[in-house]
């Protein structure tokens, strides 16, 4: 099965460690420091070029990537229909 991020972008469901709404996550530091880290590393995609609204990381070939999603976190868990979802 595989979860479509947005745009042309597609991932198999069980290479997804997490998914995470962006505005809460990205109120810690260390959630910060994290994506900026990525970044630097070149391991976070953009997947839209609208404004992000979670981030989801996913385990490729044993390196750890971190995409950029425009979709909600509870949009996407429920296209994977796999993933335990938090009413907000």
């Amino acid at each position: 099965m595989y979860l479509h991020l947005g745009k042309s972008v597609i991932v198999p469901v069980d290479s997804v460690v997490g998914v995470f709404d962006l505005d809460s996550a990205s109120a810690s530091k260390r959630t910060r420091d994290y994506l900026a880290r990525a970044e630097k590393e070149g391991r976070l995609i953009s997947v839209g070029d609208d404004l992000p609204r979670s981030f989801v990381v996913c385990l490729e070939s044993g390196r750890e990537v971190i995409y950029l999603s425009q979709i909600s976190p509870k949009t996407l868990a429920g296209r994977a229909d796999v993933f335990d979802v938090e009413d907000e």
